[in-house]
Parts: C-alpha cells; sequence; structure tokens
C-alpha cells in the first residue's frame, strides 16, 4: 500500500485568465509531484490520504471528455475499491468543483468547495485549517492565480497545518500551453510553506518571465527579449530576484 499523504491542499482556477492550478502542503518527503494535477484548458486535481494516483489521471481524462469536476469525481471514486481512505479535489475549466473525503481518513479531514475551488485536508490539526485556505482564496478575487493559491496555503498552515509537522510544499499552475506556468516544489524542508514562498517570490521576477517568453504552438520563436536574456546570463544573486549565489 502507497504512504498516507497526510496534507492540506486546495486546486483552484482563474475566472478572469482561465488558469489553472493546485497548491499543497505535507508532512511527506517530495508529496508535491504526487499530489498535484493539472492541464490546460480541462481541469487541475489533488489527490492525497492513502492516494491512487489514477484518480488524478482519469479525473483529468474524464474533464477533457466533457465531464464537470463533480461528474468526473463521482465515476472516478465510484471505480476505486479503495475510496474510503482516498481525498481527492477537483476544479474544471468551466469552474465547477468537487472534493471528496472518504470516511476512513485519518481524523481530522474534510474538505469545502465552491465556484472555482475546492480546499481538503487529512490527519491535520483541525479543520480550520481547511476553511481558512477556502476563506483566503476566496478573497484573492484580484490576484494572479499562483498568488491567491500560495496565501490560500499559508492561511492553512497558520491555522494548523498537519499535525505531524511539516515537510514539503507544492505549487502548480497551468495557463494555456501545453507545459505549466508554475510548477515549484520544496520536497524536504522544516519550513516548507515559507520556503516555497521564498522561492516564489524569486521565481516571480527571475523564472516566470522566462517561462512566458517560451515558445509556443503559435509562435515557435518564443517572446524573450534582448534584455532578458542579457539578465539570465547574469549570476543568480544579480538577476532580479537576487537567488542562488555566485
Amino acid at each position: 500500500m502507497m504512504r498516507r499523504l497526510s496534507t492540506f491542499s486546495i486546486v483552484g482556477r482563474c475566472e478572469r485568465t482561465g488558469q489553472l492550478g493546485v497548491a499543497v502542503s505535507t508532512a511527506d518527503v517530495g508529496a508535491g509531484r504526487m499530489v498535484t494535477w493539472a492541464k490546460a484548458g480541462v481541469g487541475a486535481v489533488a489527490t492525497q490520504s492513502w492516494p491512487n494516483l489514477y484518480l488524478a489521471i482519469d479525473g483529468l481524462r474524464l474533464m477533457a471528455e466533457g465531464k464537470t469536476a463533480d461528474a468526473a469525481l463521482e465515476r472516478v471514486i465510484r471505480e476505486d475499491p479503495g475510496r474510503e481512505v482516498r481525498q481527492l479535489g477537483m476544479v474544471d475549466a468551466r469552474g465547477g468543483s468537487a472534493t471528496f473525503s472518504g470516511r476512513d481518513c485519518t481524523d481530522w479531514f474534510g474538505g469545502v468547495n465552491g465556484p472555482g475551488f475546492a480546499a481538503q485536508g487529512n490527519m491535520l490539526i483541525r479543520g480550520e485549517t481547511v476553511s481558512a485556505m477556502a476563506q483566503a482564496f476566496e478573497s484573492g478575487h484580484d490576484l494572479d492565480l499562483g498568488e491567491r493559491l500560495m496565501r490560500a496555503l499559508e492561511a492553512g498552515q497558520a491555522a494548523g497545518g498537519d499535525k505531524r509537522g511539516r515537510q514539503c510544499s507544492a505549487l502548480l499552475v497551468v495557463d494555456r500551453e501545453e507545459f505549466p506556468l508554475w510548477d515549484l516544489r520544496v520536497d524536504e524542508h522544516p519550513q516548507p510553506v515559507a520556503e516555497l514562498r521564498r522561492i516564489y517570490e524569486v521565481a516571480r521576477l527571475d523564472l516566470l518571465p522566462f517561462v512566458q517568453g517560451l515558445p509556443t504552438r503559435e509562435n515557435p520563436l518564443g517572446t524573450l527579449s534582448d534584455e532578458f536574456v542579457a539578465t539570465n546570463l547574469l549570476p543568480p544573486p544579480l538577476r532580479p530576484g537576487a537567488g542562488g549565489s555566485r
């Protein structure tokens, strides 16, 4: 049986841009890649507790075929014999959302969803972790999706988080392309959410412009400016994000 991912996560959609994403924190090393799933123009999924990764894979496939998040989640859960130890959150490209917690997940567990988001967690100190994430996400309509998800994760950590402690966190956001806009992970750290925030702020100034200027299907030459290329050739501490070392 796969290792339990005692986790708090949020999946979300930006109503302004159509971006889709997931943010997660857990007390299991390297769990971010297993929990976070998203496909541009289709949906986003978080799969946790005793996870079955095919629930995320099949959920995205069903949403790509036109199923709503609610219908896709109901279908994959109904067909999974281990459903009572699973936890899932899904959001589709139209902003539909759904969350599920099997009755045998470890306390405290639960989830809440609304237009454009689903927040869920298990083995938490208290339920306020999930409600704090939801409130933070809903209050950030004017922010970019990456920032909204980060603030939701920070609110969840501040409200309690995983009762075993802290170890890893991750952020995944897709926009219009087949590759992610944001794909950041802190795989092992004593303060993973705070470290994810630090990396996010460096990447916002240094990595994000690079990703936004990459070649696309419509523009195979990309849009990186000469100024950015020159800046990118500098040592990391001399770039706008001032990260890394010389």
